[in-house]
């Protein structure tokens, strides 16, 4: 999983619980750095990194500026990112509205090709366990396009354990995706754990960033993941990702770092 989120995979996973934890936490500046290493049948595998920047203005409103660079196989795509949220409450529920942006571009072999993905999300969280989000996203590189609704419903449990799942359906374009996600996080005192999978018809630029092959293929997907932080200040990240599409296996080991910048608040 790299930078762009996957922040754009796996948003939810972020935003449920961190809707509430963020109304007590105060301004701050972090730095993004991710590494990732890949295998792919049938090429010498690849691997990316990527460099962010993450800053709250205050509990509510934060801004995040990026840049990535993939290779995998004979293909390889470079570009940048811009993505912010803000949160409100309203009533008994929370709400987060935020957006994406991926601009830039790389070449698939001797072709050159496109990247262009743009995406708005939508998150209520209603009394600090249960949330809904809405995405959309539109999609447009190398020679794939169209739009991509995502709905996704998460249920946190217990201050330790949440589960969400999500829903993909591809709408216009030649896309061809249907996809259903579930994912499990545990909050630990010292580790924080994740596992999830995928089951559906995709294609590969929907796990990739960018299509070689014809979509509609069938997709599994199975990841792993742990997460810790030391002295408050730095906190590090570890995700094995295992995807099979129709016979075309990739496997991807992704570190991040994410680094606090100036002084922290009063622990809570």
């Amino acid at each position: 999983m790299t930078f762009t989120a996957r922040a754009v995979t796996v948003m939810l996973g972020v935003l449920a619980p961190c809707a509430v934890a963020q109304a007590n936490s105060t301004s701050s500046d972090r730095i993004s750095l991710t590494g990732n290493g890949s295998t792919l049948t049938g090429t010498d595998g690849g691997e990316g990194g990527s460099i962010g920047w993450l800053h709250n203005f205050n509990p509510d409103a934060i801004l995040t500026v990026g840049a990535e660079h993939q290779r995998i196989g004979d293909a390889h795509w470079s570009f940048g990112s811009l993505t912010g949220a803000i949160s409100s409450e309203l009533g008994n529920g929370r709400y987060t509205f935020s957006g994406e942006v991926h601009e830039g571009s790389g070449r698939n072999g001797l072709r050159p090709l496109k990247y262009e993905i743009e995406a708005l999300q939508v998150t209520g969280t209603y009394f600090h366990r249960l949330s809904a989000q809405l995405e959309v996203q539109r999609i447009d590189v190398d020679t794939l396009h169209g739009n991509l609704p995502k709905i996704t419903i998460g249920y946190l449990w217990s201050q330790h354990w949440l589960t969400s799942f999500s829903r993909s359906d591809s709408a216009g374009g030649n896309l061809g995706t249907q996809l259903d996600s579930l994912r499990i996080d545990r909050y630990g005192k010292h580790v924080n754990l994740l596992l999830g999978g995928s089951y559906g018809r995709a294609s590969l630029i929907i796990i990739d960033g960018f299509n070689f092959v014809a979509p509609g293929h069938i997709l599994r997907e199975g990841y792993i993941g742990a997460s810790k932080l030391f002295a408050r200040r730095t906190e590090i990240n570890l995700t094995g990702d295992y995807q099979n599409l129709s016979g075309s296996k990739r496997a991807t080991l992704t570190l991040s770092f994410m680094f606090h910048l100036g002084s922290l608040g009063a622990p809570h």
